[in-house]
């Protein structure tokens, strides 16, 4: 009663109070504006890349990604940490490939640059062909092919960055799609099998790729969906469980 304005003034904020949503509170933002300005620390968010046809970036380096000179001070682990917490919160596939996995990988690329995978779909598979180039991976349909040939559109491109390789023991990985034909889970499926056949220590899985590439008049379709089905890939995609098997 004795001082009205500063009743009014408290009541005018305890209604604000009362408007901001459950959970709210002056440290959660705290948290999530340093966790944004970390990412902003690390990440350079795509500067400087230019977008090509099919709406892929062109040229797409790990320095236009990751701020390389700040996390050269961190560990493997916390790089992969890094990595991992960034991609996470984003529609999209990515990984962190041990150094030895990926040495044997790209041994592999340089002697097979190509191989034909199988995307389960509700009824039967659908065939991607995987082309290296550079340490890129590019995959399209089997039927954009066919019916388009040399000038088929990429649907999935993976990006691998060894840059980290030697100082680190790890290679960073992440892609690029095209969502009017693939969606995450289905995309990672195809990821995965790269390392299902390019990393293999069963020798008869990586003998498909060798057949596919050396003696294609040999090679069999359904090698690759026997493989794929015996790994549990093909199952894990029909129940919506793919996981990063990196």
């Amino acid at each position: 009663r004795s001082s009205p304005d500063v009743f009014e003034s408290r009541m005018e904020k305890r209604s604000e109070v009362k408007k901001q949503p459950v959970g709210y509170s002056n440290q959660g933002e705290f948290i999530r504006c340093m966790e944004e300005k970390a990412r902003a620390i690390f990440f350079a968010e795509g500067l400087g890349t230019k977008t090509s046809k099919g709406g892929f970036t062109k040229d797409k380096t790990l320095d236009s990604i990751l701020n390389v000179e700040m996390v050269k001070e961190k560990s493997a682990e916390e790089i992969k940490q890094i990595w991992s917490q960034y991609f996470s919160a984003k529609d999209t596939v990515y990984a962190v490939i041990p150094a030895e996995k990926f040495d044997l990988i790209w041994k592999r690329a340089q002697k097979c640059p190509s191989f034909l995978y199988a995307l389960p779909r509700k009824e039967g598979y659908e065939f991607f062909v995987g082309q290296w180039s550079g340490t890129e991976l590019h995959f399209t349909s089997l039927i954009n092919i066919q019916t388009q040939g040399e000038t088929a559109p990429s649907q999935l491109v993976l990006y691998h960055y060894p840059e980290l390789q030697k100082e680190k023991g790890i290679v960073l990985m992440t892609a690029e799609m095209d969502t009017k034909f693939l969606v995450v889970h289905e995309a990672q499926c195809l990821a995965n099998q790269v390392q299902l056949f390019y990393a293999t220590d069963r020798s008869q899985t990586y003998e498909l790729v060798e057949t596919f590439n050396h003696r294609s008049s040999e090679f069999k379709y359904m090698s690759v969906i026997a493989e794929l089905e015996q790994s549990g890939l093909g199952r894990e995609l029909r129940s919506g469980q793919v996981s990063d098997k990196s």
